[in-house]
């Protein structure tokens, strides 16, 4: 399920940190996106309630999901950067998670905890002081 949100994305500009001397100084290379995703055209209710869920910690109180990247040292490569980053964001938390289905361990694992146990159990048992 691929869903293209960079239309609806916000992007902000300033001047980043970190390496690049003079270049640092006068170029707005650190780019952040703004993604509102209550007011998105492209996800459905069910999808946005979601996303409020999984992605809680990471938006801010008006509902608006924030991603920055500085790592490059364009503001092209930056902008790049945070559209893939927010894409990834959205495809994992709007993946559908296989249920677990339960299994009983086998006669092998359980002889190996036992064995590991009593193993344990020597160890301790030489920690003991010796008595008469």
């Amino acid at each position: 399920m691929k869903i293209d949100i960079t239309k609806e994305i916000i992007f902000r500009t300033a001047r980043s940190g970190g390496k690049g001397g003079q270049n640092v100084n006068k170029v707005e290379t650190m780019v952040e996106g703004y993604f509102a995703i209550g007011d998105s055209s492209v996800l459905t209710e069910q999808q946005k309630s979601i996303l409020g869920k999984k992605l809680a910690g990471k938006i801010n109180s008006d509902g608006v999901l924030q991603v920055r990247s500085q790592v490059h040292r364009s503001q092209l490569a930056n902008k790049q950067e945070v559209i893939r980053k927010m894409h990834t964001l959205i495809e994992q938390a709007l993946k559908k998670e296989r249920r677990r289905i339960a299994t009983r361990p086998s006669a092998a694992s359980k002889e190996k905890r036992v064995e590991s146990k009593k193993k344990q159990s020597q160890i301790k048992e030489g920690r003991k002081k010796i008595q008469y």
